[in-house]
Order: C-alpha cells, then structure tokens, then sequence
C-alpha cells in the first residue's frame, strides 16, 4: 500500500475519497466510524477524526487479528494465526460513508480487514461476500438481495435483587393493529427518517405478531450493498431507540414468550446488466426458470450447513420450531411461509422482474456477509451440478407424515456439525475463516449451555 502515499504521507485521493473529506467537512463531522461484522455477527469498530481521515482512507486503522477470535460474550478463542501477535487495517469503503442521524457529529463507513500491505485478508467477511459475487459473475449471473429484518422495540428495565436486566415491549398491540402503529409512531417517524438520510429506500412497515415487534423493510440491492445496507439498519435500528431513552432488538428471541424476530434474505439473479431477471420463466408454474430450481436445489442440499450461517447464534434456534411462521424444514413452496424456502408470488404489473425467493431461516444474529456469501455459494453449486430440489410443498410441512420432509437443525451445534461436513462451504470459507467461526460459534454454544435461559435472552437481546 507504500505506493499510494505522497512524500507528504497522504496517499492521493480518488473522487470518492474527496467527496468523503468534503461531506466531513461541509457536515460538521469530528468522528468517523470504521465498521465491520465479526464472526459472532456483533458489530464493532474504531473512529478517527476529521484531522486524520484522509490518511486513513488510505492506511486505514491498525487492528489485532485476535478480534476475529471474539465471540459475542468478549471471550476470545484460540484460533490458530488469530492470537496476540498480528495486525490487519480496518480500510474503510469510501462509497458506504454515512453521516449518522442518530449521532450528531459522527459518521461511519463500512470497512474491509485488510493485511497490513493492503491484499486482501482471508478472515475478512466483505472479502467473503466479494468472492462469492466474483464466482456468481463468473457465470454471468448478478445477485440482487434484501434482508427483511424484524426488531421489537421496548425498554431495558434494571433487574431487582440480583435478577438480570429485561427487555419490556413497549406496547402489547395486536398483529397489524393500529394502535401499534400509533404507540410506536414517534420512534417509527424517527427510524425512516433516520435510514432514508443514509440512502436506504424504505419499502414497507407495519406492527408485528409479537409485543413491541416491529417489521421496516428496506429496498433490494446487489449483494454487496444489500449487506451494507443490513449493517446500517441494525445500527441505525439500536441508534435511534437509544437516542429516544428506548431500547431495540434484533435478537431472534428477545423474550421467550412472544415472536421471534428474522431478518429473511430475499434474493434473485439477473443478467450483467441488471435487464433480465434469471429465475423468471413465465410459462411456469411457479413462474420460475431452470436456474431457480437449481439454485433452490443448490439451497435445500445446503440447508442444515447453511443455518449455522444464517442463524449464527444460539438464540437463533429458538425461533425455529414447526408452526412458527419461521420455518423448521428444508423444504420449498409456493407463497409456504412454513417453508425454509418461498417462492414470492410476483407483483402486478412487474411479474417478471419480481420474481424472487425468500429464505426463512435467516436473522440479525448472523454476520449478513458470511449469510449471503454462502447463500450464494450454495445456489450456485446447485445451479453447476444441475440439482434438481424436487417438488414444491404447499402444505405446512409439519402436518405431513414424520420423516417426510427433513428438518433443519434444532440448535447451534447441530447446525455447526452439519457447516463442518459441508466441503462446498467449507471450501468456500477457507481455512482460518472456517476455523474460526467454528471455534467462536462452538464456544458460544457451550458458554449459553452452561446458562439458564434468562442468560441467554439477556445477552442476545443486549448484543444485538
């Protein structure tokens, strides 16, 4: 990376980094936030200031290896290469700069993990989620996605004679109901507004099944930027409730008793120029083309290794029971919400360009680059070898004969056991990613069982 610098030591700027330093500028702002996604799917980052920003677009900011390590109870695992000696840079994405709503004076840019040099480092999650892309274009194919989060938003309430903190909804409303648009309707104002300033299109809203449980949704996008845009919700999601004295949470289940919330993954493939929809096939009877059967037939083959993927905590799988509307078996079908895999039915009046799959087992605990890298890596190995997914269930999978319809892993470590025997994924994740991710995922897989429930539900509904 020595070559991009000056004798002054600022390396030259492209037009993407100068509209950065000028939006500082012009907006005031004094702290510029780096972020990233690491392997327990929590958020972290460092800040630099306005004086030092354009330095550090170029170098960006020194890190220890050792934070891929981490899980998301601060415990740090022994990963072999991701100990105490080691540095990576967090290089932010100049196009991904944001001006944050919710923190006057501060910005944030969504950033790589880089070797020191400036190639590419092999535990980096957006390097992950840029190699499956590069493997899709590979086949002419480009990934368009959204992910559908639900939060449910509330108060934290301190516990009472040593008892942990709780996460209490801010209204009982109903499913739909009015009054749930109306008792979060200050905060509801302030979240779109809020995410609309950072360039995210807001698509719909509406009060969910559960107590205080909210659904926004955002836009679709390519890949990339549709899991930027899953970064910058979440902390958009948590930033705006706590500037209003409130707390949210994206955690699957934040209280035991009421809905889980999911962030289902909407994806399609269109041709280089965005002009075809790929999974579109008018004569059929699902309106799907041969590339869709395969790519679901890539998905459903991949499914118990995907979810520890998609679901990476353990909080996660109490959210996938049967006759949750949150899917419990691998299977697909048409408008099936009970299915691991939907077929969306398309819009009126742009049938073919609608045309998408929804994955149901997928939330806001995973890192949304490893989800829909592999994700991606999973569609496409079914669209190589031809996989055919077999016939569409269009009935609640839970009501047929036992055996009938395999079901998805009932917890974390089911579901790691099933990522470790997936060579595809594997593969896909390489060696220290791989690694990694296994160790921090087990490790939380022992810590929570080591716990009560209240632990768990604790600690899921403050991380995320």
């Amino acid at each position: 990376m020595a070559d991009r610098y000056s004798v002054t030591g600022v390396h030259p700027l492209d037009p993407a980094e100068r509209r950065v330093l000028e939006r500082a500028e012009t907006e005031g702002i004094e702290l510029v936030r780096f972020i990233y996604a690491d392997h327990g799917g929590v958020i972290r980052g460092k800040a630099t200031s306005r004086s030092r920003l354009a330095e550090r677009l170029g170098s960006g900011i020194g890190h220890t290896v050792a934070m891929m390590a981490m899980n998301m109870l601060d415990q740090l695992q022994e990963v072999e290469g991701l100990g105490p000696v080691g540095e990576v840079r967090l290089v932010p994405d100049p196009a991904t700069f944001v001006a944050l709503p919710y923190a006057p004076g501060a910005a944030a840019m969504l950033s790589d993990l880089r070797e020191v040099d400036g190639s590419p480092w092999a535990a980096c999650p957006r390097t992950f989620l840029r190699e499956a892309v590069a493997a899709l274009a590979s086949e002419g194919l480009v990934a368009v996605a959204a992910y559908e989060p639900e939060f449910t938003l509330g108060r934290r309430v301190p516990g009472q004679g040593g008892e942990r903190d709780r996460l209490a909804p801010v209204d009982d409303s109903l499913c739909y109901a009015t009054s749930g648009f109306d008792l979060a309707h200050d905060y509801a104002m302030s979240l779109v507004r809020a995410l609309q300033a950072q360039g995210l299109r807001v698509e719909h809203y509406h009060p969910e099944l559960g107590h205080g449980q909210q659904e926004l949704s955002i836009r679709h996008a390519q890949a990339m930027r549709a899991a930027d845009n899953q970064v910058i919700y979440r902390e958009t999601v948590r930033g705006v409730a706590h500037r209003m004295s409130m707390w949210a949470s994206l955690a699957p289940k934040p209280l035991a008793d009421q809905a889980g919330n999911g962030a289902h993954l909407h994806i399609s493939l269109w041709d280089p120029e965005l002009r075809t929809n790929m999974f579109s096939a008018p004569s059929d009877r699902y309106g799907l083309s041969t590339t869709a059967y395969r790519f679901i037939g890539g998905l459903i083959a991949h499914l118990p290794a995907l979810t520890a993927l998609t679901c990476g905590s353990v909080n996660g799988f109490r959210r996938l029971a049967p006759r949750m509307w949150s899917s419990a078996y691998a299977c697909y079908g048409m408008d099936n919400r009970e299915a691991a895999v939907r077929i969306c039915s398309p819009m009126r009046g742009a049938a073919e360009a609608s045309v998408n799959l929804e994955i149901k087992p997928s939330d806001s605990s995973a890192n949304p680059y490893l989800s829909l890298g592999a994700v991606i890596h999973a569609g496409l190995d079914g669209i190589r070898r031809g996989l055919d997914p077999g016939e569409a269930v269009n009935v609640d999978p839970d009501t047929l004969p036992e055996g009938s319809v395999p079901r998805l892993p009932r917890s974390l470590d089911e579901a790691l056991d099933a990522l470790e025997a997936d060579d595809v994924l594997m593969d896909a994740l390489g060696p220290l990613r791989a690694s990694a991710y296994l160790a921090v995922k087990r490790s939380e897989a022992r810590a929570f069982a080591a716990e009560d429930a209240s632990y768990e539900l604790f600690h899921h509904f403050r991380v995320f």
